[in-house]
């Protein structure tokens, strides 16, 4: 696996929200900014996981805030906002990572029972709107940058996981539309759609469809969290400032579009 680096100084003096920060894509998006010289904090449901995750981004030398989330909780978010707000001084940019993705798979539309659509709706698309709501009064101030993370799974129509498709369909939809509320402002909006990548919420898929993925890339191999960190960094940074409503596929040519 080749490492992806970002560049020091990138986003100094930038402060950053990263929603599900606490293992994973969201730990390794954190990471990432906070080498680029991002104060960061992180939230997530996981209070343990994430306290130990930012306690060990912190000893890369810029301290990382964990603050607890429930993105199903109207009164979380708005409290993980408000404390993000307090600790940081202000927020400059928001990146929409977390989302229920583990254990919904492998079913048809027929069998998928009506309490995971919900549990799966209620998170990643509701949850991804109110972030963005109770932020933006905060990124109007500072011009700033929201990412939502999505997946390509919404691209190509993946089967046996119809509520997590519709979710991140959904996210890329809302992108769109909050560029475009946005927009006048100066707030960016725009949208990641990975691949299946090794991480710990896609060990449950089975090896045949990381097998598909790998095969079926115009690169040839295993998608990490690290290969995603630099779109990421990109769309937090002033290079992106006039780039908005925009979906940027990272799947190693998986789906072209």
């Amino acid at each position: 696996m080749e490492t992806v680096t970002t560049s020091s100084g990138t986003l100094t003096g930038k402060r950053v929200l990263i929603t599900g920060g606490a293992r994973g894509l969201g730990k390794e998006f954190a990471r990432a900014a906070t080498r680029a010289g991002a104060s960061v904090v992180i939230g997530d449901i996981l209070e343990e996981q994430g306290k130990v995750t930012a306690e060990e981004l912190s000893s890369l030398g810029r301290a990382v805030k964990f603050v607890g989330l429930d993105l199903a909780d109207e009164e979380s978010v708005r409290r993980c906002l408000e404390e993000t707000v307090a600790m940081l001084g202000g927020l400059d940019g928001l990146v929409n990572n977390g989302a229920i993705a583990t254990g919904i798979g492998g079913k048809s539309f027929e069998e998928m029972d009506t309490a995971t659509w919900d549990r799966v709706m209620s998170v990643n698309v509701r949850g991804t709107w109110l972030m963005t709501k109770v932020a933006a009064p905060y990124l109007r101030q500072s011009r700033g940058r929201v990412i939502n993370i999505a997946s390509d799974t919404a691209l190509w129509g993946a089967p046996n996981l119809l509520p997590y498709v519709a979710s991140k369909g959904a996210v890329i939809a809302m992108t769109r539309s909050l560029a475009r509320e946005l927009g006048d402002e100066g707030v960016t909006v725009n949208a990641i759609a990975p691949g299946l990548t090794r991480v710990e919420a896609t060990e449950y898929v089975p090896a045949a469809r990381h097998q598909m993925y790998e095969e079926g890339r115009a690169l040839s191999r295993a998608q990490y969290p690290e290969d995603i960190c630099g779109a990421v960094i990109f769309f937090l940074s002033e290079g992106s400032a006039f780039i908005t409503g925009q979906l940027l596929a990272v799947n190693g040519g998986f789906v072209m579009h």
